[in-house]
């Protein structure tokens, strides 16, 4: 079996990538259209939900 050189790849062509870590992470700092509500408020939410679920399905047994 042949080994493969280990010049450059042909045919591959693209951007190089970064010296670093730098830009391999993007944030995007754009306002997004739409509902903005904080984390916290959607977990508490979810939560109370849960919370309610359980306490109907052990007051409002059906007889």
């Amino acid at each position: 079996m042949a080994r493969k050189s280990k010049g450059k790849k042909e045919g591959k062509k693209g951007a190089p990538p970064p010296p670093s870590g730098a830009g391999l992470i993007t944030f995007y700092q754009e306002d997004i259209k739409g509902i903005k509500i904080r984390p916290e408020y959607v977990i508490t939410a979810a939560i109370m939900l849960a919370v309610s679920v359980i306490l109907a399905h052990l007051y409002f047994v059906p007889p």
